[in-house]
């Protein structure tokens, strides 16, 4: 046989579009996934009475994403995936930073998969959705990425048992979210541990919020999640920028452990999330403002902050439309009275499924904490997400 035949005939290449308008290119061991998608939206806001920034009302280009996911053999799997125009615009916000994911995955037959690089952290089955498959522009408060880190670098180690109904994975973590790629570690030189495992029934769950598959029979997931970091700086050293997130309690030099629980059930097109969380801080430094100038007696060294969220949704096939609707809480510490509260809907219709879809949000704020005001009142978010 011909060099040149036994090229053509081993090595194929095999573009076929799947499940979210991927393209796949194969040789027969190596597979290379190729995607990508474009969401943008027009903010509208009802500002505050005399607030002075009128100017708020805007189109965002939300992401100009592209991914590369692939699998060498049965036991090595990778995926690089960037948004081009969070990139450009410094990636500061993290629920959706410039580098999205660049990890590699080991599986031992057997025994556990081994996942190392920066990509999400296994903690909330909110944050794990990915945002291509929800009716929502944005995720709740609590989840979106202040409260909790959402992104990495680490390791992971995975298992399930069960035939799948069962997923534990436990990963250590610079602990600096998604800032450590600006950085190595902190001076503390401490790491973050965060757990999570999860019980399906009667069979896998996957992370999505919609049932555009309307089972027949009652499905339902249940998470428990548990992080741990205590990052004591000395004296003199600082984290880095944004670090800390919008409230200041993200990342903090002292002992912070965070646990949750998530809820998820769906069936006939109907389907529901819940999720909790609490985060207990107790920052090194005595006079810390995370403490709000309180003496030891009052705060016993330590403040509480948390939320929880309820969500639901139903899915049309006839309508090729999805509604949603949830309701969320946060206390930002419980040293200071007050919390807050949101109401927000969404409607989703989609031109091809969840590759193309006209999305709009509506966001009403109930209750605000002193300590965190907005400027506006309510907002409206309608745009078009694309997926190739």
């Amino acid at each position: 046989m011909k060099k040149s035949t036994y090229l053509a005939t081993t090595l194929f290449v095999v573009f076929t579009s799947t499940a979210f308008g991927q393209y796949t290119i194969s040789d027969g061991k190596h597979v290379l996934e190729i995607s990508g998608s474009f969401s943008s939206f027009l903010n509208l806001r009802n500002m505050k009475p005399n607030e002075l920034d009128k100017n708020n009302d805007r189109f965002s280009l939300r992401d100009a994403q592209i991914q590369f996911e692939g699998r060498v053999g049965t036991r090595v799997e990778y995926d690089f995936q960037v948004d081009i125009a969070d990139l450009i615009s410094g990636g500061a916000d993290p629920e959706n930073p410039g580098l999205m994911d660049a990890w590699m995955k080991y599986k031992i037959p057997h025994w556990f998969d081994i996942q190392a690089g920066y990509g999400k952290v296994n903690y909330s089955r909110s944050s794990l959705v990915p945002f291509n498959y929800t009716a929502f522009w944005q995720r709740t408060e609590i989840t979106r990425g202040n409260f909790f880190s959402r992104r990495d670098v680490g390791i992971t180690l995975m298992k399930d048992f069960w035939k799948k109904k069962i997923n534990a994975q436990f990963g250590v973590y610079n602990g600096l979210g998604e800032t450590t790629l600006r950085t190595t570690n902190d001076a503390s030189g401490k790491f973050e541990y965060v757990g999570r495992i999860e019980f399906c029934y009667p069979s896998p769950f996957r992370h999505r919020d919609i049932d555009d598959k309307h089972v027949p029979i009652p499905m339902f997931a249940l998470g428990l999640n548990g992080r741990y970091a205590n990052k004591v700086l000395p004296l003199g050293e600082f984290f880095p920028s944004g670090s800390a997130g919008d409230f200041g309690f993200k990342v903090f030099s002292g002992e912070k452990t965070t646990y949750g629980l998530d809820f998820a059930a769906q069936w006939m097109g109907f389907s529901a999330q819940f999720e909790i969380h609490q985060i207990k801080g107790t920052p090194s430094d005595t006079s810390s403002f995370l403490l709000r100038d309180l003496n030891q007696t009052q705060t016993k060294g330590y403040f509480l902050a948390g939320g929880y969220y309820g969500q639901l949704n139903y899915h049309s096939k006839k309508l090729h439309t999805i509604v949603s609707i949830r309701f969320d809480e946060n206390n930002l510490s419980d040293l200071i009275p007050g919390f807050n509260q949101r109401f927000s809907g969404a409607l989703a219709y989609q031109l091809d499924g969840f590759n193309s879809m006209i999305k709009m949000q509506f966001t009403h704020i109930l209750k605000e904490e002193s300590i965190s005001e907005a400027r506006w009142t309510d907002q409206v978010r309608i745009g078009w997400q694309y997926a190739f």
